[in-house]
């Protein structure tokens, strides 16, 4: 069953852009707010990532890709 709009909280999760070293893309991967800020930036949110990687390898069987960056969705390019 689908949700009401808006039933989500704001600001619950941070999305991010992945790119991988064979320069596929995956969009909109979701990253608890709670793990951002702080002097790290959004350096933990590479673990975090790199850890569902780990995961969803596991169960499909297959090495997980490498990545190659991530940039936070609707941040402005440096």
């Amino acid at each position: 069953m689908a949700k009401k709009p808006g039933t989500n909280p704001k600001g619950e999760f941070a999305f991010f852009n992945v790119v991988y070293e064979d320069d596929s893309q995956r969009s909109n991967r979701r990253v608890p707010s709670e793990l951002l800020g702080g002097l790290d930036g959004d350096e933990p949110a590479r673990g975090y990532i790199m850890e569902q990687d780990r995961e969803i390898a596991e169960k499909s069987g297959r090495a997980p890709l490498k990545i190659k960056s991530i940039s936070r969705v609707g941040a402005k390019k440096k």
